[in-house]
Parts: structure tokens; C-alpha cells; sequence
């Protein structure tokens, strides 16, 4: 029997109870329960209810069941009354435990199926922000698809799709071509650009996924999370981009599937880390800028390597993997497309045109072959950089000496490079000013297009389907509809109004992300870096907290944004900060509440043990 005080064994186990609420025990039973008992008592050396010998045996010898719970009590097949049971402890479960013994008893296993709709719907149920933003971004991504079909089509979108293959100069290739190599050919084997477009929405659903699960691991909160992707689902202008046939879109997943691999672990693994080296040096070939990718990438390998070997080692491979694509496209451009070992060939032309759009030429002494090569402000202005480098009426397109001894035209782009040269030796603050003034629009409260800058609406949706002429016309040779049949099919350029009109409409009141979201999460972001600098380890368990990821994804965005605007400011490039900003601030704001969060703690600690610390100090003060 239990000592006074102490608990019964078996709480809640029907084989440790009597069925007149003697606790079960090796000592042999009294006979003052059973003269109390309206029935008849057996010997004392059997079971008074099954005339067998009183063992331990017959309380453990059924198996334990859900009828066991639930079934009455019975003495030879009758039921035993209610006087007999009670004063018996009653079982005491879990309100869990008895929904799930009623769930097991009452329902079948389910199938299969039934399995993955439960686990799918509980996600659903915890994940309810996600999802519903995720609902929202396929509802517009299949009107979009609808609306323009089979694709929108931009100024560039010919030397994509043809390449070296397009027989007009004018319309040959001078970006990278990765675009081609890695989707559009490879897709065009099988079938037409509307499939084109169909995987760049996926890729714009992917990309919202990936980071919502990036940033859960990273401990984000599910609902600042889900605010954070929001922009890259909900973005009209993340759209367009997705339908039109640009390298826009994979350059952003080359750049999400960089920082998920480079991320993913506390510590980034050498695996990790040479996939993550290709992903991001892939995004090289296809936009220029990604070059840039490779300081944030490094700093971050360095910073979350544990060693001095093992940041050697992993430093080295990040750098290989990141050159190896890059090598390999510039080896391709010099063998193949007879470009030169080089990326592309439009450099100097656009650092012409930056250095033209800033140079104050009243002050800028140049060499008398270099001076027709600056324009007057007010023709500075009103083109842009971008029309310095392109437009017909542009001073380095106007001005074409001649050589008088051989009676040839002389090449102008050695002249336009020392011309920018000179600008920069001679007047770097104007240029660092023109660079700063572009960077800053993208933190605008509404988007506009300024004087001079590429105009926005090549980004927006149009009512009907936009041309470019005289490279995408409507009519004639360089038509739309003759550029889809060259391509292999989709049929002619076509649209449908009614949501097309919803789509712009939606563009222009709501399906924009404002300036101040992009400037809040650069701040948050910069803020979560300098939790660095106060903790050895940021942002959480392990080494590889909220704070280095923001690290990581911050000085990516700004490197990626400011390389573009080193050149010439378009809201196209513009894009990549809806898969930076945005999450980098979520994670330094995770990181910054971490970091006071634990601080806190720790000063409540501190003194919470100074009286304690003081208490124990005077007491051998007492012992005489």
C-alpha cells in the first residue's frame, strides 16, 4: 500500500485499480470492504470476482485498449452497480489524449491522400498570410498571361531571341547573352515564348517562396516575413517583366537561389558554398552587373567561416565558382560570337554617357578632338544618359571626323573614352552628384520618370499591345506577329482588353511598392549589419543569425542597384531591390530585436543576482 501521503501508482491506468477502489497490492485484502458489500464474500485466497487465485497477473494480463477507457465494469457478465464504483479514483486524461483515443476509435486510418490534405491544410492554417498572398500573386500572373499573349515584346527582346542568328547589324547582340543560353533556346526547342513567359511567372512565384522559407529559418516572424515577399508577388511592375521576353527575371532567381544556397546553413558547407559560387556568377552573363555579386558574397563566406583555413578554403572556392560561368561565357563571347573576351562591348558607350550627362564642359579643358564630344546642357538633359548613347542626335553619334589622308571615318569610341576619363579625373564630384541623384529615386514616394531618364511607361501596362519601332512595329517585316512566327510560333501579337485595362488600372493605384517601403528596409537592413560589430553571435543560435543575412542580402542589393545607376538609372533596373530590400530589412529588424531583446535579459539578470550576491557576502558576517 502507498505510504501516507505519497500518490498511488498508476494514475490513470485502469490495471492499477480495484473495482471497489482498492488500490492494487501484493498484501492480501481485508474483509472490510467486502462485509460492507451488498454481495457475498469469497475465500480471502481468491478473487472475489472471478473465483481465480488474487495475483498481480490478473491486473496485467489484458492489454491495455480504448475499451479499457470506456467499457463498464462487469461481475460475471452483469454490470457491477453504481454503489460499487462509486467511490472508484476516477481516470484522469488529457483533454488531447481523449480526442485523440475518440479519433482513433471512431475514424479509419486515412489514406494517403486524406494525409496530405490534413498536412496541407494545417499549413495552410499557420501559414494563412502566405498563402493568401500566394493565391493573390497566381490570380494576377494568369490574368497577365492572358492579357498579353503570347508575350510582350521590348526594344531588346530581338537580340535575345535571335542573337548572332538576327541578320541586322543594328539589332545584333552587345549584352550578355545569358538569357539565351540558359532559357530561351533551351525553351524554344520545344516550344514558343508564351512558354517563355509562363516559367519567368513561375520563377516570380518561386522567388516568393524560397525567401519566405529563407527568412523562417533565419527566425523571422511568419508575418513580417510574408510582408517582406509581398512586393516580388504583388509588384506590378514585377509583372511586366515576368511577360515580357527580357532577362530581367531569371537574373533576380539567379540572385534569390544565390542567397537561399549561400544561407541555408548555419555555418555555409563547401557544398552550399560552390553552388552558390555558380548561381551568382551565372547572373553575370546574364545582366553585366552581377559581376558586383562577388564582394558581398565574399564578405559573407569570410564572416561566417569559423577559422582561418576554413575562410581561406571557402573564400578560394567561392571565388572560383563565381569565375567559372563568367570565364566561360567570356570565352564563349571571344570564340563564338567573335565579341572579344569580354562581357559585353557597350561599357565605354554608357561611360560616355554618364560622364557626358554630369560634365560641366564650360570648365573641362579637353583636347581640341575631344570637344565636340560634350553636349550643351539643356541637350544633356532633355537625353538622358540613355540618349547620349543612343539617340540619332546624340553629339557622339553627330560627330564623325574624317581622316583626310585616307578619306575614311574615324573611330570616335577611343575619343569617348578618354573624354569620360577626363571627366572623372577632372570633375569626380559632378559625376559621384549625377550617380547620387539617380540612386536616390528609387526611395520616391510615386514612380515618375524625370527629365532625360528612360520613360517608365515601357514598364507599364498599355491598353493595347506596345511597339517599339522601328525594331518591334506593328505592321511590315519587323512586326511583333512576324517576330513570334520567326521565333517558333504563339501566333500574332494579340490582347485582351478588358484585363489588360484591370492590369494597368492596378498598376497605377495599388500594385506599386512606394519609395519609403525600399528606404525602410535599406535602414532596417544596415541597422541589423551593425548588430555585428556588439555580439559574437548575432541574431540568434549559431553563427549565422538574422544579422549576417542581412549582411549578405543588404550590401547585394546596393551593389547590385548602384552598379546599374553607375551607368544610367532605368526603372528596369530598379527590380532587383524588390528581392533585396524588402528582406534584408526583415531580417536586420529580427536581428536589432534579438540584439535588445537579449540585453535586456541580460541587465534584468544582473540584477536580479546582486541581492542574492549581496545576501551571501553577510552571512559568515553573522557566524560568531
Amino acid at each position: 500500500m502507498p505510504g501516507a501521503g505519497q500518490e498511488p501508482p498508476g494514475d490513470g491506468d485502469p490495471r492499477a485499480v480495484g473495482v471497489d477502489g482498492i488500490w492494487a497490492s501484493p498484501e492480501p485484502l481485508t474483509t472490510g470492504p467486502m462485509i460492507a458489500a451488498p454481495l457475498t464474500a469469497p475465500p480471502m485466497t481468491a478473487n472475489w470476482m472471478t473465483a481465480e487465485p488474487l495475483t498481480a497477473e490478473s491486473f496485467t494480463a489484458e492489454p491495455l485498449t480504448a475499451e479499457s477507457f470506456t467499457a463498464e465494469p462487469a461481475i460475471a457478465g452483469q454490470v457491477i452497480p453504481d454503489q460499487l464504483t462509486a467511490d472508484r479514483p476516477p481516470v484522469t486524461r488529457t483533454k488531447t489524449a481523449t480526442k485523440t483515443a475518440n479519433r482513433s476509435a471512431a475514424t479509419p486510418a486515412g489514406s494517403r491522400l486524406d494525409r496530405a490534405v490534413w498536412a496541407v491544410s494545417g499549413a495552410a492554417r499557420r501559414h494563412w498570410l502566405i498563402a493568401l498572398l500566394l493565391a493573390a500573386g497566381l490570380i494576377l500572373r494568369a490574368i497577365t498571361q492572358l492579357a498579353y499573349e503570347p508575350a510582350l515584346l521590348f526594344i531588346d527582346s530581338k537580340k535575345y531571341i535571335f542573337g548572332t542568328d538576327f541578320t541586322s547589324t543594328d539589332w545584333g547582340s552587345f549584352d550578355p547573352l545569358g538569357y539565351t543560353l540558359f532559357l530561351l533556346r533551351p525553351v524554344l526547342m520545344v516550344a514558343d515564348l508564351a512558354y517563355v513567359a509562363l516559367i519567368q511567372h513561375v520563377l516570380g512565384i518561386a522567388m516568393g517562396v524560397a525567401l519566405y522559407v529563407l527568412m523562417l529559418r533565419k527566425g523571422v516572424a511568419r508575418w513580417l516575413a510574408a510582408v517582406a515577399v509581398a512586393p516580388v508577388l504583388l509588384d506590378a511592375y514585377q509583372l511586366n517583366a515576368e511577360q515580357t521576353i527580357m532577362p530581367d527575371v531569371l537574373f533576380e532567381a539567379l540572385l534569390v537561389a544565390g542567397f537561399v544556397l549561400l544561407l541555408w546553413q548555419p555555418r555555409p558547407g563547401l557544398g552550399f558554398v560552390i553552388l552558390g559560387g555558380l548561381a551568382l556568377g551565372s547572373s553575370a552573363p546574364v545582366r553585366q552587373v552581377g559581376e558586383a555579386l562577388i564582394v558581398p558574397a565574399l564578405i559573407y563566406v569570410i564572416a561566417a567561416s569559423k577559422g582561418w583555413r576554413t575562410r581561406l578554403l571557402r573564400g578560394a572556392v567561392l571565388t572560383f565558382c563565381f569565375a567559372l560561368p563568367v570565364a566561360g561565357y567570356m570565352s564563349y563571347s571571344a570564340v563564338i560570337l567573335h565579341y572579344g573576351f569580354e562581357l559585353s562591348n557597350m561599357g565605354n558607350a554608357y561611360l560616355y554617357g554618364r560622364t557626358a550627362h554630369a560634365a560641366d564642359c564650360a570648365t573641362l579643358k579637353l583636347p581640341a578632338d575631344e570637344q565636340p564630344l560634350c553636349p550643351a546642357p539643356a541637350i544633356a538633359a532633355s537625353l538622358g544618359v540613355d540618349g547620349l548613347v543612343n539617340a540619332p542626335n546624340s553629339p557622339r553619334v553627330l560627330y564623325q571626323p574624317v581622316n583626310v589622308k585616307l578619306g575614311l571615318l574615324i573611330d570616335t569610341l577611343p575619343l569617348q573614352k578618354q573624354f569620360a576619363y577626363s571627366v572623372i579625373k577632372q570633375q569626380p564630384l559632378r559625376v559621384a552628384g549625377d550617380i547620387a541623384n539617380d540612386s536616390v529615386k528609387l526611395f520616391a514616394l510615386t514612380r515618375h520618370s524625370d527629365e532625360g531618364d528612360t520613360p517608365i511607361s515601357r514598364w507599364q501596362f498599355q491598353f493595347s499591345y506596345p511597339y517599339y519601332p522601328p525594331g518591334i512595329a506593328h505592321y511590315g517585316p519587323n512586326s511583333a506577329s512576324n517576330v513570334f512566327a520567326a521565333s517558333g510560333g504563339g501566333g500574332y501579337a494579340r490582347v485582351n482588353k478588358t484585363a489588360a485595362t484591370a492590369l494597368r488600372r492596378y498598376q497605377f493605384h495599388l500594385g506599386f511598392t512606394p519609395g519609403p517601403v525600399f528606404l525602410l528596409g535599406l535602414l532596417a537592413g544596415l541597422a541589423g549589419i551593425f548588430t555585428l560589430r556588439r555580439r559574437r553571435n548575432p541574431g540568434g543560435p549559431g553563427p549565422q543569425g538574422p544579422a549576417l543575412a542581412s549582411l549578405l542580402i543588404t550590401v547585394s542589393g546596393l551593389a547590385v542597384l548602384l552598379g546599374a545607376d553607375l551607368y544610367e538609372f532605368s526603372w528596369r533596373y530598379q527590380l532587383p531591390a524588390l528581392v533585396t530590400l524588402p528582406i534584408a530589412g526583415a531580417l536586420g529588424a529580427t536581428a536589432v530585436a534579438r540584439y535588445y531583446r537579449e540585453r535586456r535579459n541580460r541587465t534584468a539578470g544582473r540584477h536580479a543576482a546582486a541581492p542574492a550576491g549581496e545576501f551571501v557576502a553577510a552571512v559568515p558576517e553573522q557566524v560568531p
